[in-house]
């Protein structure tokens, strides 16, 4: 089966329609299908649709970034957080300064101890989309490795350095054994 490449505007809304991000006029995203480019509740109800195609498309929070997990509840000593300053509750930072670590927010500061949020935030967020689908035109084999070497490797095509990939091929960047 051909591989598409679709481009396409979208508002996304949270449950009270807020919006929370939107693609820019002249400048649609654009995604291989198949490829985990976009999230994967979003491209499954994408599937199939034609150029010109506007339609509202709702994901459930299990199909976007999962449910709330209290497990990614953290509490940790403020002297052990990698930041300097006043914290205040939403704060965000990278667990280290390795630009592949997690996003933490800050859910509580209590005394000298501070609750962590690993979860993503839209993580328990049932999400809406309006889209409207600007082109849909087959990858070419050139297109399709060039991904594939992206998906793998990062977008300069070089190891990250945090898996146990080889130039050749093998598992995915971030992926350790």
């Amino acid at each position: 089966m051909a591989q598409n490449f679709v481009s396409l505007h979208y508002t996304l809304r949270d449950p009270e329609g807020r919006v929370l991000d939107m693609s820019q006029a002249d400048a649609p995203i654009r995604y291989l299908e198949g490829a985990g480019q976009i999230i994967g509740g979003l491209e499954a109800q994408l599937q199939g649709l034609a150029t010109g195609t506007k339609q509202r498309v709702v994901v459930p929070a299990a199909q976007a970034y999962g449910e709330r997990d209290p497990e990614r509840m953290h509490r940790v000593p403020r002297s052990h957080l990698p930041v300097e300053g006043e914290l205040k509750v939403g704060d965000q930072f990278r667990t280290e300064a390795d630009p592949y670590a997690p996003i933490v927010t800050i859910a509580a500061l209590e005394g000298e101890e501070v609750l962590l949020d690993a979860n993503h935030p839209l993580a328990g967020v049932d999400l809406t989309f309006d889209v409207e689908i600007v082109a849909v035109q087959p990858a070419t084999p050139e297109e399709l490795a060039a991904a594939a070497k992206r998906h793998h490797h990062g977008e300069d095509g070089e190891c990250c350095g945090r898996c146990t990939c080889s130039e050749e091929g093998g598992e995915k960047c971030g992926e350790k054994s």
